[in-house]
């Protein structure tokens, strides 16, 4: 039928044939190439025959239907006209597109192809395998507009039409491949009478086939006039068929037909057959028996029995017809292929196996039997020879039929070039021929292949195989294609040489379509006859008539002549939809509700469908159809018609008018699926955007400003009235003191923020906060300037620098606040922290600012800014700058001691001890420790003062080199001086046992636990000015940064609440707030995590209840998916975003190193590169990334920070959880509103529901009621709901209009609100991990089918499933621990429904009790007891093995294989010692790999080795093990050699744990892991070393890291990387490779641990390269 020219061949072939027609056909010449128009889109060129172009001309003028032999390049003239018309259509502007159609999937890939390749124009292609059934107009809308030539099967253009996603009106050429289908019902056929022909504005039709005439039996001219007719007017076309053939004869190669003849077979196996047929009727009758068991009353377990009959029938059918046909051997074979397609998978329950196994016995039976009439019982190899083959004959193993295809077989010879398809009648034959086939030893030579339609039998081939399959044959791969009649229309193999026709064809469309497979020149068409069959002969010349009669008729129609009989269209029923188009017709309206039962929620034991049944009155009949109890409705009665099938129709368009006048089917008469919409929507805002929400995804965000730390009270001339929060502090050591501070602030704050209670953690000790608030207080100007000069001092000189350059940068050195003192004030950071007297009378009321302590700031101010203008002064002065003391203080040497002279004053010796001075040349605060009497200016340097030198020999002399400062009296006796340090985060414990931090935030807090050795120095007392505060003020300052960052956090959640606004009377505190804002990075106490899954119930609660009573009419599968859509994390980050949560969200570890004061220069400033210049971000896609390197937590100056996606959607539902604590439902609810989600219920619905639910007649099962009410323990007001709660949807049988699938729905989340909110409140003190593990321990259907089955509420489930109750039988017994120890059935899991039965009545309590949570729980508490506790806590196998392997560093192998409809799983765990293999087997993957979980934890625990739950935590706390080892901080101490270089590798040692393993080493370099390059920034080589353990199952590394500390400076790194100081750290890793050796390397010196690591891990990694273990790429 098609051309051959496939677009890989298109330019060679008609290049060859051009040259062929040149020199065989002069009399006839081709169309010059200028004759077609040059102008079109150009792919390839295209070089039509003279035919072709006459068939082109006349298809431009009329609708025509080509009648072309196979293979005369048909779609060569569909190219031509998509060319033309297309190149039309563009040049007029005008938006038409192209439709060809072909009628399988395999011609839809083929056609596409070619027209993609040669004709320029945009093409798709289109089936169901796509999923295109399930599109929507818009998806159908982008189709169109990108693409000119649509190539699709015809059905699916049909179901474009009926919902009017496409209109014919849009189309300008129309393709008709295969068009002599276009009888009957076929698409083509409903396309042309439904649509076409009802067009105004109709597209150009071009039909083409090799024979318009397809009827069974003979056909004569006449019959062949009125088929071509009949095609014709339904098409709209003209037959044109060309009549001159000799162009044809001589380019399209023609087979040579032969018939070939066999012998009837001699043996018919009466006695076998007898056999057979007793034994098939035995089994049938034990199957019949089983139908009468009671368990078949239920129609499921009937139908099953039903269906295990006449699959039992079939394949005793299937076994004797291969008998007959193909011998003994072939029957063997059919019988395997018989058991292979029967089910491995276990059955459900008892009576389900015992059913199903009896054809499965049946068969190994038949196998047994026809085994005996075989020698070797048929499994022997005995046909080697030709001989043997001649023998089996004689058997009557093989049919002479076979015999004589094996001898046509031979006589290909060995050429493996042959390409033959031998066209079979039935699957079975195909599949038995193939293998059998396989089998023989002389035509191993031959590579043999099946193919079959995807049809919906056992035997039948998967789309994806069947093209693999085709793909093969055409290429060569496979030489014998046996094949049923899937291939017999126009697929394409240009190199088939051979067409067997084993079974006669039945029409001639059959045999004029495989004769034309055979597409080589000298091709054969051999058709296999019996011997002596005078009705085989018959029929082949029945169909030899019947074609030639086909071609007279098409070729000798005079078109002109012939008038195309004008189309009647016929009146039909159908439905249309004004608004779109669409339409539903009284044929199409059966699909349409049989598709929107399938939309409908069902399970494994309802299926949800419709019933019809039948009244047949005064000779009309009426149909009565029932939809499922969760349609929109249950019943219509369609209008009476004279036959049954119309009146199913006409109530079938009744129902579909019904159901979308109902909003069940949408405007394009689809099923209605659940799609936010802008008027119909939930949440009020537009749609998410894509992969918002997700963990994945990072955004960049800004923070918040707190208002109430703001002020203007800088600018103001005449005093400031303050809001005063005295701060007292309190240690739990009696004599450590703290003096107390205010806050003095603008803003008044809130309670629960102004009077706090906290405590701060130090070293061995903890310091309890108690923030108070004090009422307002008034400074004047001059106070507020003072005020404003301690801040700038102390926190300059505490936490900052007080002097800025110096001599060695170059940068002229200068006081800070002598040039920058505006610039340190920001109105958004306005606020006071003041030191206040100790009274020593604990009396919190009254409190006085110690003021004399401030002004002596202020004057030490005024103290160095005259000396700083002295040193400018003095600048270029090469004698230096005197000691502030030559000013006059003292002008002779002091002989005595008793006196020391600083810079600003002369202090009595005693009076020194706990003194506050400040360096006059580094500005940086230091407490007095004692006076050093036997050390002086002039004593040798030893490295203990501000900054280390080795190049000074005296005190004196260090001054003078480094700061140029000479010292006025070097006699003086130096004081000891503690110094100043970093603040540390002193909100979490660290002495508590386990860290709870991770990451980098560790390796800071180590600092606080690890006091420096050195924060001692010597100073001359001369360069000291001495501040007039106590040390107790010092000593506070050091907490005020922790003090304050909570505050802030406090004061930010304040700020939140005030913009929600909660009216509801209740107040949410907020430290509660602080929690739901505060992620597990920050590493505090507290995290969103516990409140984030109490939210989550909360959230799903309150919409459940919304939806339930919104939309009653709406099925379960719909509230689901409104429900899914609102919850789900997308819409809950767009929730977060429009409300601006983002920047309250507090997502980064405290770093007091980076907490600036008012008043304060920051010493870490990390400026902006942001690229936006406002302190908000936009929610703009560039501010977004999926980068992992991108560091999450981490803000700018300007408050940008990027931030997990899913982090908003969490802290989304954290604020709900807190809202449900502080405030119970309706501030939950109220806070929904602000956010914009619609929860609020109106009264009247739910009197609604009540009053439906009251309708329900329950009289007939009252006692089954109060039974199950007295169970429960509590009676239903409305015992409708109860009835509605207990009610399957099987029930339907029975004529139930409801089921409890809404109930449960709703029930589903009332539980799981209940039960999260008892575990939240019963175990505070536990991790949030692991409460949402006991939440997922609870909450799940097998725990509440457990619940059933305790209380035995099982027994009143209504429902009319025979497997349900079996299920639910088997369940039973197994958890009474009766059940016999071989059963199956271990680890069985509760079916469903049981599930299901619990929720459902929890859904209808709530409603009979008006959404009474707490009387539900009253209820449900004691039914759901015992409720799973922390100790009781059961993990699944996998997960625990996976925790497990984590915490001991072992990785896990797993590999998953299907086997039927099982799923069969091996995990692999390497120990050190031994391999150990786990294996399961289930029906998911997830079953089967927890089956070998279980095998392997079992198998661990013999080995000492099992699971701690507390052993996990602590590794997860730990972090990544490359970057946290348990053997960090070891004290044990790494010996190294000093003399070695820095950069040089250090040593590894090595040692064996086998004989063999230099063997081991020494294996084959294709076993050697590679590995291209290491990654060489930090973590780098840490990563490659852990993906290398993980791709070879070898045990993780472990770490061992100490510090080292050095008087003398380290140099680090080079270039811009060089760094110096005076300490270092130094990493050894130890890697024990299994059944080879344990290894240990040392890394290099590195200035911080991490890269120590790394060095240790780069070490490892060219170890093992040494030792053969590994390949370096790069290396």
């Amino acid at each position: 039928m098609h051309s051959p020219e496939l677009a890989s061949s298109w330019k060679r072939s008609f290049e060859e044939m051009n040259l062929k027609r040149e020199v065989e056909d002069d009399k006839n010449p081709p169309p010059s190439p200028s004759a077609f128009p040059s102008s079109l889109p150009s792919s390839k060129e295209l070089c039509p025959r003279s035919y072709q172009w006459k068939v082109f001309e006349v298809a431009k003028r009329r609708n025509t239907i080509v009648v072309l032999d196979t293979g005369t390049g048909k779609t060569m003239i569909a190219l031509m006209l998509i060319r033309e018309i297309g190149q039309t259509v563009k040049a007029d502007g005008r938006k038409l597109f192209m439709i060809f159609l072909a009628p399988t999937v395999h011609l839809v890939n083929q056609q596409f192809k070619v027209i993609k390749d040669s004709t320029g124009f945009e093409a798709q292609e289109y089936y169901g395998a796509k999923g295109v059934d399930e599109w929507s107009a818009k998806c159908w809308e982008k189709e169109i507009s990108e693409h000119d030539v649509l190539v699709m099967t015809p059905q699916i253009l049909l179901d474009a039409l009926r919902k009017a996603y496409i209109s014919l009106e849009m189309v300008c050429l129309m393709i008709l491949d295969e068009c002599h289908r276009a009888t009957g019902n076929h698409p083509y056929t409903k396309i042309m009478k439904e649509f076409y022909h009802k067009s105004v504005n109709k597209p150009k039709i071009f039909g083409m086939t090799a024979s318009p005439v397809i009827r069974k039996g003979v056909s004569s001219s006449m019959d062949c006039e009125n088929q071509i007719s009949e095609l014709e007017s339904i098409l709209d076309c003209q037959i044109y068929a060309i009549e001159d053939r000799a162009e044809l004869e001589v380019f399209i190669p023609s087979a040579k037909e032969i018939n070939r003849f066999y012998d009837a077979s001699q043996f018919h196996n009466l006695d076998l057959k007898e056999k057979l047929k007793s034994s098939w009727s035995k089994f049938d009758d034990l199957l019949l028996n089983l139908q009468g068991s009671p368990m078949t009353q239920y129609k499921d377990m009937d139908d099953k029995l039903k269906a295990l009959r006449k699959r039992l029938s079939n394949d005793h059918a299937k076994i004797l017809y291969c008998l007959d046909d193909l011998g003994l051997i072939c029957a063997y074979e059919a019988v395997k292929v018989c058991i292979e397609n029967i089910s491995n998978a276990q059955e459900e329950f008892e009576f389900y196996t015992r059913s199903s196994s009896q054809c499965k016995y049946f068969l190994q039976e038949v196998l047994g039997i026809i085994g005996e009439y075989l020698p070797h019982g048929g499994d022997g190899n005995y046909l080697d020879s030709g001989s043997n083959i001649l023998k089996a004959v004689d058997m009557g193993y093989i049919t002479p039929k076979l015999h004589d295809l094996l001898q046509l077989f031979q006589s290909f010879g060995v050429a493996s070039e042959v390409l033959s398809i031998v066209f079979v009648e039935r699957i079975i034959t195909a599949k038995v021929i193939e293998r059998f086939i396989k089998k023989i030893m002389y035509l191993s030579h031959f590579t043999v292949s099946y193919l079959t339609g995807s049809n919906s039998s056992v035997d039948a081939l998967a789309p994806k195989v069947q093209m693999k399959t085709l793909e093969s044959f055409r290429s060569g791969k496979v030489n014998l294609l046996f094949s049923t009649d899937v291939v017999e229309e126009g697929i394409h193999v240009p190199n088939c040489s051979c067409v067997i026709r084993f079974d006669l064809p039945k029409t001639v469309r059959s045999y004029v379509q495989s004769r034309g497979r055979a597409r080589q020149k000298d091709s054969q068409f051999i058709i296999m006859l019996e011997r002596g069959n005078t009705a085989q002969r018959d029929q082949l010349f029945d169909i030899i008539r019947s074609e030639y009669s086909m071609t007279d008729t098409a070729t000798n129609r005079d078109p002109d002549g012939c008038t195309l009989k004008a189309y009647t269209i016929e009146e039909v029923d159908a439905y249309f939809v004004d608004l779109t188009g669409a339409s539903v017709t009284a044929d199409s309206s059966v699909s349409l509700i049989h598709r929107y039962c399938e939309k409908l929620p069902g399970d494994k034991y309802f299926t949800p469908k419709p019933f019809f049944h039948f009244t047949y009155v005064e000779g009309m009949y009426e149909c009565k159809l029932t939809l499922p109890p969760n349609a929109a409705f249950q019943t219509m009665t369609g209008p009476a018609s004279k036959n049954s099938h119309l009146s199913k129709q006409l109530a079938c368009l009744e129902a579909c008018k019904k159901l979308h006048q109902m909003g069940a089917l949408d405007d394009h008469l689809l099923p209605y699926v659940e799609e936010p919409s802008q008027n119909d929507i939930i949440v009020k805002s537009k749609g998410s955007t894509a992969g918002a929400g997700t963990t994945k995804r990072k955004e960049l965000h800004g923070t918040t400003q707190i208002r109430a730390l703001s002020g203007t009270w800088g600018e103001k001339l005449d005093g400031t009235v303050f809001q005063a929060y005295k701060i007292d502090f309190s240690c739990n050591i009696i004599d450590e003191l703290y003096s107390g501070f205010v806050l003095l602030v603008e803003s008044k704050l809130d309670d629960d923020v102004g009077n706090i209670e906290m405590d701060l953690y130090l070293i061995s000790k903890f310091v309890k906060a108690c923030v108070s608030s004090c009422g307002q207080v008034r400074l004047d100007s001059e106070q507020v300037r003072s005020a404003m000069r301690f801040h700038e001092l102390f926190f300059n000189g505490l936490f900052g620098r007080l002097f800025i350059g110096s001599r060695s940068s170059g940068v002229r050195r200068e006081f800070l606040l002598n040039t920058e003192q505006k610039s340190l004030w920001s109105s958004s950071n306005m606020y006071l922290l003041l030191p206040i007297e100790s009274s020593g009378i604990l009396n919190y009321d009254s409190w006085r600012i110690n003021w004399p302590g401030i002004h002596s700031c202020a004057s030490v101010i005024q103290f160095l800014e005259k000396q700083s203008q002295l040193s400018a002064g003095n600048m270029n002065d090469d004698t230096g700058n005197p000691s502030p003391c030559s000013t006059g203080l003292v002008e002779t040497e002091c002989k005595s001691i008793r006196t020391i002279h600083l810079a600003n004053n002369s202090v009595h010796v005693n009076n020194l001890k706990n003194m506050v001075v400040l360096a006059i040349h580094t500005g940086r605060i230091y407490s007095i420790l004692d006076v050093v009497v036997d050390m002086s200016a002039e004593s040798p340097f030893d490295g203990n003062a501000d900054v280390n030198s080795s190049n000074n020999t005296t005190f004196a002399e260090y001054f003078n080199n480094k700061y140029g400062i000479v010292l006025m009296h070097p006699g003086q006796p130096l004081l000891l001086l503690k110094q100043s340090h970093n603040a540390h985060n002193l909100l979490v414990n660290f002495n508590d046992e386990g860290d709870p931090l991770g990451g980098e935030t560790l390796q800071t807090s180590h600092k606080t636990l690890n006091e420096k050795a050195r924060t001692y120095v010597h100073m001359p007392p001369e360069l000291l000015v001495s501040i007039e505060v106590p040390i107790t003020v010092l000593k506070s300052c050091y907490l005020l940064p922790s003090l304050m960052h909570r505050l802030e956090s406090l004061m930010l959640a304040s700020q939140l609440r005030d913009e929600i606004a909660c009216t509801t009377g209740s107040q949410i505190s907020s430290s509660l707030i602080l929690e739901a804002i505060t992620t597990l990075r920050c590493s505090e106490s507290f995290s969103m995590e516990r409140l984030e899954l109490l939210g989550d119930s909360v959230l799903k609660y309150a919409v459940s209840c919304y939806l339930f009573l919104k939309y009653p009419k709406k099925h379960e599968g719909q509230l689901s998916a409104r429900r899914s859509w609102v919850v789900c994390n997308a819409t809950l980050h767009k929730v977060g975003t429009d409300r601006c949560l983002q920047g309250y969200i507090r997502d980064g570890a405290f770093d007091p190193r980076r907490w600036v004061a008012p008043g304060q220069r920051s010493i870490r400033p990390v400026p902006c590169s942001c690229e936006v210049d406002t302190l908000e971000v936009p929610l703009d896609s560039k501010f977004q990334t999926e980068d992992t390197k991108v560091v999450v937590g981490k803000s700018c100056d300007r408050g940008h920070r990027w931030m997990g996606s899913k982090t908003i959607a969490d802290c989304v539902e954290a604020l709900i959880g807190a809202y449900y604590v502080g405030g119970g439902l309706n501030a939950a609810l109220h806070l929904m509103k602000w956010y914009g989600i619609d929860v609020e219920l109106e009264p009247a619905l739910l009197d609604e529901a009540i009053a439906t639910a009251s309708l329900r007649t329950y009289i007939p099962k009252a006692n089954e009621i109060e039974t199950l009410e007295a169970k429960i323990g509590y009676e239903f007001s409305v015992k409708g709901l109860l009835l509605e709660a207990i009610t399957h949807a099987t029930e339907q049988e029975l004529g139930a209009g409801y089921c409890y699938q809404r109930l449960e729905f709703l029930g589903d989340s009332v539980l799981d609100v209940l039960i999260t909110w008892h575990l939240y409140q019963s175990y505070r003190d536990i991790d949030p991990g692991e409460l949402t593990d006991l939440r997922s321990a609870s909450v799940n259907n097998e725990s509440f089918a457990q619940v059933a089955v305790r209380r035995n509420l099982q027994q009143h489930l209504q429902h009319c499933s025979g497997l349900l109750l079996g299920q639910i039988r088997e369940y039973v017994k197994y958890l009474s621990g009766s059940d016999d120890a071989s059963n199956p059935l271990q680890g069985t899991k509760g079916p469903k429904t049981l599930g299901d039965l619990v929720e459902s009545i929890a859904g209808a309590m709530l409603i009979d009790t008006k959404l009474n949570l707490n009387e539900v729980w009253r209820v449900f508490k004691p039914l759901l007891s015992p409720i799973v506790t922390p100790d009781k806590l059961e993990l699944p196998p996998l997960r625990e093995l996976n925790e497990l392997c984590d915490s001991l560093g072992y990785f896990i192998k797993e590999k998953c294989t299907n086997k039927g409809e099982l799923v069969h799983a091996e995990l692999r765990l390497q120990l050190i010692d031994v391999l150990l293999v786990g294996e399961g087997c289930g029906r998911s993957k997830k079953a089967a790999k927890g089956q070998a979980a279980s095998q392997l934890l079992k198998n661990l625990e013999k080995r000492g080795i099992s699971y701690s739950r507390s052993a996990s935590k602590r590794r997860k706390q730990g972090g990544d093990a490359f970057n946290q080892s348990n053997n960090e901080d070891s004290s044990e101490s790494i010996k190294t050699n000093k003399k070695q270089k820095t950069t040089g590798m250090q040593p590894c040692t090595s040692t064996s744990l086998m004989n063999n393993g230099l063997q081991t080493a020494c294996k084959s370099k294709l076993d050697t892991p590679v590995i291209k390059s290491i990654n060489m920034k930090k973590g780098g080589p840490r990563s490659s070393l852990y993906e290398l353990c993980k791709r070879m199952q070898w045990p993780m590394p472990g770490f061992e890291s100490k510090e080292e500390r050095s008087r003398s400076p380290i140099i680090f790194g080079e270039g811009s990387e060089r760094r110096e100081g005076f300490s270092s750290f130094i990493s050894s890793i130890s890697l024990h490779i299994p059944n080879y050796s344990a290894m240990k390397c040392w890394g290099d010196h590195r200035a911080d641990k991490k890269s120590s690591l790394d060095s240790a891990a780069h070490a490892m990694l060219h170890e093992l390269q040494r030792q053969g273990k590994l390949i370096i790429g790069d290396s």
